[in-house]
């Protein structure tokens, strides 16, 4: 088939190759393989080829998804805010919202810098373009935070002032982890991050 075409590969017997993907879904195999990828410690190896290569299709193929790899950066970046605002929604729920639901955010945002130290780093760093409302895979996250400050300090004069104070809190925190001036310690981590206003638990 044509090197231009991708939707598929084709065997020379006429048969789809193990592997290839139709049109709508070679996007998320590519972001799947190099999450791999980074997940294995070969963020170096992150081209348009190589996926290419770990998916089994053309560079060619992939160039209508990704037309280069500041592209493909830009997507693997935001898929892992995306995972982090899936982990972040899932910790508010499970701790009930409020007081103690914003203080599970917190904990959930360092545990995944501490889980996925490359992905995380790799998110924080791009500098990603405008987006539209709905398409920030960050925006989960600070929507979550937002709400968070609303429950925990309802009489907040400034809520996006005590936003930017919390995340930079849990940020700092995250970064301290993955240069290691600190131990992972989860309880310890709790404890700071339940100082963040005044003592919350």
């Amino acid at each position: 088939m044509a090197d231009k075409d991708n939707s598929v590969n084709i065997n020379s017997d006429g048969t789809k190759a193990a592997g290839a993907y139709h049109h709508g879904d070679l996007r998320a195999a590519v972001i799947a393989a190099g999450l791999k990828r980074i997940e294995e410690g070969e963020g170096g190896e992150l081209g348009l080829r190589a996926l290419a290569r770990d998916v089994g299709v053309s560079a060619t193929a992939l160039y209508r998804h990704f037309p280069d790899k500041e592209a493909l950066l830009d997507a693997l970046a935001d898929e892992g805010l995306r995972r982090l605002g899936a982990l972040q929604a899932q910790a508010w729920l499970k701790a009930g919202g409020g007081s103690a639901g914003f203080k599970a955010t917190g904990i959930a945002y360092v545990r995944f810098a501490h889980d996925e130290p490359a992905l995380f780093r790799l998110s924080f760093t791009r500098q990603m373009s405008e987006r539209k409302e709905g398409e920030d895979g960050g925006e989960v996250a600070y929507n979550l935070l937002r709400a968070g400050v609303g429950e925990a300090l309802p009489g907040v004069k400034d809520p996006d002032v005590a936003a930017l104070h919390a995340w930079a809190l849990v940020h700092g925190l995250a970064m301290l982890v993955l240069d290691r001036r600190i131990a992972w310690d989860e309880a310890m981590v709790g404890k700071v991050v339940g100082l963040t206003f005044g003592g919350i638990a």
